[in-house]
């Protein structure tokens, strides 16, 4: 994926479960251990250290809506999060998936970083990107 050498990105294991419940604030620890098991969260290391992270769900069971992708602050504003999206993307293509979502808050930072890497707004508070092609 054009990746730099010491940056990896694979899915959540059971072995990461006591650094996501420390660093994600807004999942529950039953939650957090389905969404190990299903493969429901991408994890970012630096040199086989957790830098970031995407958790995602399936929006009426046939969308994947990306609920949380987060980064360590020393690692925010280096173009890791594009690139763990795009990553979440091309594995959602693989799984046969022709759109995702997200959505953020008003007036909120992230909204400025999903148009920046190609979303779209469909309503007051959601984005969109589709898989197949550059626009909505």
């Amino acid at each position: 994926m054009g990746l730099e050498k010491d940056i990896k990105i694979r899915y959540a294991e059971i072995k990461d479960y006591l650094w996501l419940i420390e660093n994600d604030k807004y999942i529950s620890e039953n939650v957090l251990n389905y969404k190990i098991e299903n493969k429901e969260i991408f994890i970012v290391e630096k040199n086989s250290q957790i830098i970031g992270w995407l958790r995602y769900n399936l929006f009426w069971d046939n969308i994947p809506f990306m609920n949380m992708v987060n980064f360590l602050v020393e690692y925010r504003k280096k173009g890791l999060g594009a690139k763990l999206v795009k990553y979440w993307e091309e594995e959602m293509k693989q799984k046969s998936f022709k759109n995702v979502l997200t959505s953020t808050q008003l007036n909120e930072e992230a909204q400025h970083f999903f148009r920046k890497i190609g979303y779209k707004e469909i309503g007051g508070l959601c984005y969109y990107r589709s898989l197949l092609t550059e626009s909505c």
